[in-house]
């Protein structure tokens, strides 16, 4: 039986590691884009050169129809979802409470967690009716700090961590397994234009690998999740920082 892992902006960065990461796990690999279809043809590419197997799936998973159709026609290929990576990142504003319009926060906390709950409330019944399934949501260390101007960004993912917690609450009892990765800064394209090169030193600084995260460190924390036989591995959250912490924590 191939299994088969569906991920959410799966296209670039982060999404595409965890698709690479998954196939060369010998899952069959959904990868999901919104815009950059170029982007994910590539992704499809990589697996299929080292001898995996993906499909592309173009939807908006902030949009309820969008998902249906999406769920629909991995069930409809494939016959089941063994594991679902939410991974689809509304990009954030950045500026203080007291600048920031409240559209673009709003758009950036519905944004999250639409994607988050339309993928789940499909998946999860697929998963239920097979005993099993893994889902797992990239969130943030965001989320538990406070880095300035990220107000929008550590909101979204801090409701993204409530939400987990209340899916694996419902999830557990079916054999689901529901956790979050909450990695530091990564150096994707989509963090170039937010992180200077005296950020990146400075965090690489900090890190007890003397670097900054890439997407394939974060990539391979999620397929290690997804991939596992431990039954009681849920409602847990799961920093990535590559030691960060260890070194600035008093």
């Amino acid at each position: 039986m191939t299994r088969t892992a569906l991920i959410s902006g799966a296209g670039r960065g982060i999404g595409a590691s965890v698709a690479r990461a998954l196939a060369r796990r010998r899952y069959h690999v959904v990868v999901n884009y919104h815009s950059d279809q170029r982007s994910a043809r590539q992704v499809v590419a990589d697996i299929e050169a080292f001898g995996g197997t993906a499909d592309l799936a173009r939807a908006d998973v902030r949009e309820a129809d969008d998902v249906a159709a999406l769920v629909g026609d991995v069930v409809a290929r494939h016959g089941r979802i063994d594991a679902l990576v939410c991974n689809a990142n509304v990009p954030p504003p950045f500026g203080s409470v007291e600048t920031m319009p409240w559209p673009d926060f709003r758009d950036k906390i519905e944004g999250e967690l639409a994607a988050a709950f339309h993928l789940t409330q499909r998946v999860l019944p697929v998963m239920r009716g097979q005993h099993a399934g893994r889902i797992v949501y990239v969130s943030s260390q965001s989320s538990e700090s406070t880095r300035p101007g990220a107000i929008a960004h550590a909101s979204a993912k801090a409701a993204l961590d409530a939400f987990a917690r209340h899916v694996a609450a419902e999830a557990g009892r079916h054999g689901i397994g529901v956790n979050v990765i909450a990695p530091a800064a990564v150096r994707t394209d989509a963090t170039a234009a937010t992180l200077t090169g005296e950020q990146v030193a400075a965090r690489a600084a900090r890190s007890v690998l003397g670097r900054i995260l890439e997407p394939d460190d974060v990539a391979a924390v999620v397929a290690a999740v997804v991939d596992t036989d431990l039954a009681a591995l849920s409602a847990t959250r799961i920093p990535v920082d590559a030691g960060y912490r260890v070194l600035t924590e008093p």
